[in-house]
């Protein structure tokens, strides 16, 4: 019998209008919600390309990770029911670092909804919250392809996940070859555009005299600020200004000139602090940091804030002139309007700290651990990290391993989950950025409690596609410590606590050899006379790679000059651990560095 498939049905129409929209792939798991979809996929024939991930939460991660590096909407998909919950996680990371994700998803058949089927759930219930700005479930085939524009115009416009859910039996019906032109039948087309958007002129004005009275300037530039790189550069010098940066605005900026102190927040740089708590007039551009404890003190500076979103213009600290507009042209209306400073003595002290910060942190990677400083892996690949690479850095010690010691070469795009800071992103990410450019290499910097948690799932997927990229590099370093050591550190700093081992402890795995098994390299380190080879030769090697570094878990996740009371609780924490594996001499030995005598006072405490 001949092949009596139908192919014009909505799913076809869906996944014609995706290549309309220029969508090159999407991200997604199997299952029976969505064989339709999947059909008019095939039938594609790769444009778009399907991606299968091996669990629902990688592929929205995959797609947000795409956004990330891309700047456009990344596309995932799952069936009904446990498809659809899982995607959740992926989906907020997305929406709280507000990037652009469309999500489509299945549903029983319409005919059923509201009986108790098999895998039903209340799905615009399910997304509300993180899909929030648009979701809508399609219910007539007139519905395309207005319902995937809208989803796909409001991604890109607010910066935000989108959700088009598409019951059983709709995928399946056919699709009008002319859409009527009738009462109720919505035509749309696939386009958007951006404004231009600057201050009010009189705005500009005050900002500037603002600053031109200020003595002590401060930036503070996030990953708004993205391309603005001269024009902030620029600003530095008329003011004589120093610049820190958010977590994810350390791309921003190449962190080598005097005036950058590195990364602001628990997880930054001494001389990051020091700026803050220095400085009497702050310019925070493109940035909306959380670390609300590390700005200055409200009443200690004056403040301007440059952002292209009114929502977030003084949402973090007191400012007297908000600029809502586009970040580069806002500079460079700006600039005119400041004066030189004559006075560098600021500048100089900012200097200074940023000299003191660098020996500082030299010296940290370089200090004894049993048998691997974290520090001292990450600092090093800072000397063999590839042109045109992009880093994807997950969530937990290695994100302040990365912050402090990792030097980004100009133009390498780096991404974190930043406000979600959920475990397990930087494996989905990487995939997403490989995938984009297969051209390019790829660096994911993982713990081993990530690596656990579903990196070890997604290491298959590199292992089954690798051998299509144009560049094999995709190394990723595992940091084994065999202990969920940023939650042990909180615990202690936080709580006061010892750090809980049944709750803590990372089931000991071989990563290297794991590697090896599936087809690819593994190189375990376990001496700092390893770690320079090490990463020569997974970046010689003609595959990828996984760098097992056998790691000290006792090395602290110290905040910059934390204050005393924090300290004496980690203090407190680690006296009540049986074998804190010299954590605590770790902890006097850092403290030390930067000033304090944790030893005369903790001795006069007893």
């Amino acid at each position: 019998m001949a092949d009596q498939e139908t192919t014009n049905t909505v799913a076809d129409a869906l996944v014609e209008r995706l290549r309309v929209w220029g969508v090159p792939r999407v991200f997604g798991y199997a299952g029976d919600g969505i064989d339709p979809l999947l059909a008019a996929l095939r039938r594609a024939g790769g444009d778009p390309e399907f991606v299968p991930v091996r669990h629902e939460e990688m592929a929205a991660f995959m797609a947000s990770g795409h956004a990330k590096y891309t700047g456009s909407p990344g596309v995932c998909l799952a069936t009904q029911g446990p498809g659809a919950i899982h995607l959740l996680g992926g989906l907020y990371d997305a929406k709280l670092d507000r990037r652009p994700v469309v999500a489509i998803v299945g549903q029983v058949v319409s005919t059923a909804l509201g009986s108790g089927y098999l895998q039903e759930v209340d799905l615009h219930t399910l997304f509300k919250d993180v899909c929030g700005q648009y979701l809508q479930t399609a219910f007539a085939p007139e519905q395309f392809p207005m319902i995937l524009d809208n989803a796909m115009r409001t991604a890109i416009a607010e910066g935000t996940p989108t959700c088009v859910i598409v019951p059983h039996d709709v995928q399946r019906a056919e699709m009008p070859e002319q859409i009527p032109h009738a009462h109720g039948v919505v035509p749309s087309s696939a386009v958007i555009a951006r404004p231009r958007v600057l201050p009010a002129d009189a705005d500009l004005g005050r900002a500037a005299d603002l600053l031109n009275q200020g003595r002590r300037v401060a930036l503070l530039v996030g990953r708004g600020a993205a391309g603005a790189g001269p024009e902030v550069e620029r600003v530095v010098d008329l003011l004589g200004a120093g610049v820190t940066v958010s977590l994810v605005g350390k791309p921003v900026l190449p962190e080598d000139a005097p005036w950058h102190t590195g990364v602001m927040g628990h997880l930054g740089t001494t001389a990051s602090a020091e700026l803050m708590a220095g400085c009497d007039t702050l310019l925070i551009v493109g940035s909306n940091d959380p670390w609300t404890e590390f700005y200055p003190e409200p009443g200690q500076a004056r403040a301007v804030q440059i952002d292209l979103d009114a929502r977030v213009v003084g949402g973090k600290y007191p400012v007297e002139v908000p600029l809502v507009g586009d970040t580069t042209e806002t500079l460079r209306a700006l600039i005119p309007l400041l004066a030189r400073k004559t006075d560098r003595g600021w500048h100089e002290q900012v200097t200074g700290s940023v000299s003191r910060w660098r020996s500082l942190a030299q010296r940290r990677a370089k200090d004894p651990a049993d048998p691997l400083n974290p520090q001292l892996v990450v600092r090093e690949l800072s000397d063999h990290l590839p042109a045109r690479a992009r880093v994807a850095v997950d969530v937990g010690s290695t994100t302040y391993w990365y912050a402090r010691h990792l030097a980004l070469p100009p133009g390498t795009p780096a991404h974190v989950s930043s406000y979600l800071a959920s475990m397990g992103c930087a494996m989905p990410y990487a995939l997403a950025a490989k995938l984009d450019a297969p051209d390019r290499p790829v660096v994911a910097l993982v713990g081993d409690g990530a690596m656990q948690m579903n990196g070890l799932l997604e290491l298959i997927t590199v292992a089954d596609r690798w051998r299509s990229w144009a560049d094999p590099r995709f190394v990723v370093l595992v940091l084994h410590n065999r202990d969920l050591s940023e939650v042990s550190w909180e615990q202690r700093e936080m709580e006061g606590d010892p750090r809980f081992p049944t709750s803590q402890r990372v089931p000991d795995f071989p990563y290297a050899a794991y590697a090896d098994l599936l087809g690819l390299r593994g190189i375990r380190v376990d001496s700092p006379r390893q770690v320079t080879s090490a990463w020569r030769e997974a970046f010689d090697a003609d595959r990828p790679v996984v760098v097992e570094a056998v790691v000290d878990a006792a090395v602290p996740l110290l905040a910059p000059h934390l204050p005393d009371d924090k300290a004496d609780k980690m203090y407190q924490g680690l006296s009540r651990e049986s074998d804190d594996g010299g954590a605590r001499e770790h902890l006097f030995r850092q403290r030390e560095e930067e000033g304090h005598d944790d030893r005369a006072r903790q001795t006069a405490a007893h």
